[in-house]
């Protein structure tokens, strides 16, 4: 049953502890609250971030980037452990603004330019080394049509479905009906769109599935919310074969642990400053 005693007062007024999930670091005003500066590695890039989707998306194609042997693609990656309040720190603030992981710092050029927002962060990265984006105006709009797709349909599953459904001190029937009647239709909108093709935008692996993938691709495979049953994720067909396709590749591997906190030891490497690392410090490693 619903609760229906709440009535909304005339002016809403922040309460600390409304409880749930981030209720210790969400806040209604942005800023900092603290004064740190951020660590600077050795690299030019510099990566400030956690291993949540938005995290993987910008690892994955640094990862894929060094592959294919681009070697300015070389990077020092940080933790920004946001459940204590990192990205609030001066010197994250002075990166990202709106206290959001992951965020850029460019250091190959004087001054060094931050880059924000994780969709932006994969153009800008796509662009600079010239991969992963089609040169061709078709190609190159339907993988924009798919980046741009995620980065407004993913905040309905992050922070709408994946809130009510796990996060979230009281199940609330109308929220997770909500929501999962529109995961399930994003599911099916995916579901479609890979009838049609091997990868997301076409036949060609682009930014598009590297983007949409640690969300979507993490879902059907059973690893975001504990929700695949729940979501009847093995009925989209087409999700999971492409799910399972790109996620056996080895730049995905490595790209999904960097800055991970959490799941098994052997699968979270929580500073990534060279590819060694992913053989010596991933923390089943640092601990035994």
């Amino acid at each position: 049953m619903s609760d229906n005693s709440y009535q909304p007062p005339k002016v809403w007024e922040w309460k600390q502890s409304s409880g749930g999930a981030f209720a210790s670091i969400n806040r209604p005003v942005s800023g900092a609250t603290h004064e740190k500066a951020l660590p600077v590695g050795n690299h030019p890039l510099q990566l400030y971030s956690l291993g949540t989707p938005n995290g993987q998306k910008v690892t994955i194609l640094l990862e894929e980037l060094l592959a294919l042997g681009v070697t300015g693609a070389e990077y020092d990656a940080w933790m920004i452990r946001i459940g204590e309040g990192d990205q609030f720190s001066s010197g994250f603030v002075e990166v990202n603004p709106n206290s959001k992981i992951p965020a850029l710092s460019d250091r190959s050029v004087t001054p060094p330019l931050r880059v924000f927002e994780s969709g932006n962060i994969l153009l800008y990265l796509a662009e600079k080394f010239g991969h992963f984006l089609p040169k061709d105006l078709a190609g190159r709009t339907e993988t924009l049509n798919w980046l741009f797709w995620l980065q407004g349909s993913a905040p309905y599953l992050g922070g709408g479905f994946g809130h009510f459904y796990n996060y979230a001190p009281v199940k609330i029937e109308y929220a997770i009906d909500r929501f999962t009647m529109e995961a399930k239709r994003q599911l099916d909108v995916l579901d479609k769109q890979l009838a049609r093709g091997r990868y997301i935008a076409g036949e060609e692996y682009t930014i598009a599935d590297i983007a949409i993938w640690p969300w979507y691709g993490n879902l059907v495979l059973g690893g975001a919310y504990n929700a695949a049953e729940f979501l009847d994720a093995q009925s989209y067909k087409n999700v999971l074969r492409w799910a399972q396709d790109v996620g056996s590749r080895p730049a995905v591997k490595r790209g999904r642990i960097v800055n991970r906190a959490q799941g098994p030891l052997s699968e979270q490497l929580h500073e990534r400053h060279n590819a060694g690392d992913f053989d010596t410090n991933t923390e089943d490693k640092r601990q035994g």
